[in-house]
């Protein structure tokens, strides 16, 4: 059976977008990527390439990571904390959310690659969440594969060091959900005290466009404090819609039809908040206001 040029790539899609954004953080910026790297997939003569899949994964990779590198100053120069632009993923019953593939979605897990850097944080993608050999990565990274082998190292090394669990039973993802949003409707934290650790933190990004806390929040009382005293008072008007947020359960916070707050968390290994992240910034809600809903894998 003989395939047109486009089913090639649309089979592809859902896989180079989910590299795209994993290593980007932007949803806007991997669709231009994946964009770019069909434009490119258009020049050639596709009849002539052996594994069409490997090659739109290497014209895909190596395109991120030269949009990465580029965006290092603007992150260095953005106004308060930066965190990964939101994405309204599959539902729960869909294939896109196994759990391997979901947790290398969440917001804790796209905010610990940011302190790899381009060539490693595209290594470990490929090898640990893509499968990918060695040998592919060394291609697409133009290295060595002994080189790569250190990269892919480095990255697991990094990573490991942090106690942050990216996937926790739906219960208790469930049981957040409903404690958090009985805080913000009514100001009572008791139950929500609970799920916190004693050392959660939480991160507000407005990019200098929305009301935010330059820094981190850190301490539980201080946390329910800023729930019970600005949070809940602010959104009252608000409307708190759960939602599949990177893989995982959060929400997206409107008023008068317009999102202005995405909320997601991260978990240790006893299922415990350790972190609450707002995504404030008008300018990273605009894909999560527009889409149903993103299929990556």
């Amino acid at each position: 059976m003989k395939y047109h040029r486009s089913d090639i790539f649309e089979a592809e899609r859902a896989r180079l977008m989910g590299i795209a954004y994993r290593i980007l953080g932007l949803a806007a910026e991997a669709e231009d990527a994946v964009q770019d790297t069909y434009i490119k997939w258009l020049t050639v003569d596709y009849t002539t390439i052996k594994s069409p899949a490997a090659w739109l994964t290497t014209v895909c990779t190596r395109r991120c990571i030269d949009l990465l590198r580029s965006a290092y100053k603007v992150r260095v120069d953005y106004i308060g904390t930066w965190l990964p632009e939101p994405i309204h993923t599959a539902s729960d019953d869909s294939p896109e959310d196994k759990a391997e593939l979901a947790s290398s979605l969440s917001t804790a897990f796209l905010l610990l690659l940011e302190r790899l850097t381009p060539k490693e944080r595209a290594a470990y993608l490929l090898y640990e969440i893509f499968n990918t050999d060695y040998c592919d990565i060394a291609n697409t990274l133009e290295i060595e594969e002994a080189t790569c082998r250190k990269l892919v190292s480095r990255a697991r090394s990094h990573i490991a060091q942090t106690k942050v669990r990216y996937s926790v039973p739906k219960e208790s993802q469930e049981r957040l959900l409903q404690a958090f949003q009985s805080a913000v409707d009514n100001g009572e934290t008791r139950h929500l005290a609970k799920l916190l650790a004693n050392d959660v933190e939480l991160r507000t990004d407005g990019g200098g466009k929305a009301p935010s806390i330059s820094k981190v929040l850190i301490d539980i009382n201080h946390i329910l404090k800023f729930i019970r005293t600005v949070i809940s008072p602010n959104w009252a008007n608000s409307q708190m819609v759960a939602a599949q947020i990177n893989g995982q359960r959060g929400f997206i916070v409107s008023e008068n039809d317009e999102i202005h707050t995405v909320v997601s968390f991260a978990f240790d290994e006893a299922a415990t908040v350790t972190d609450i992240f707002l995504i404030r910034n008008p300018d990273k809600l605009t894909y999560v206001g527009t889409c149903e809903h993103v299929k990556l894998h």
